[in-house]
C-alpha cells in the first residue's frame, strides 16, 4: 500500500506547484497591466 501512496502523493505536489506557479504568473501580469495603466492615467494628468 505505502508503495502505491508515496508516488501517487508525490505527483499530488508537484501538480500544486505547478498550480501555483502558474497563479503566480497570473499576478504578475495584472500587477503590469496595472502598472501601466496607472502611469498612463497619471501622465494625462
Amino acid at each position: 500500500m505505502i508503495r502505491l501512496t508515496l508516488p501517487l502523493l508525490a505527483l499530488l505536489m508537484l501538480a500544486a506547484c505547478e498550480t501555483v506557479k502558474g497563479a503566480g504568473r497570473d499576478l504578475q501580469s495584472a500587477g503590469a497591466a496595472i502598472s501601466t495603466e496607472a502611469a498612463e492615467a497619471q501622465s494625462s494628468m
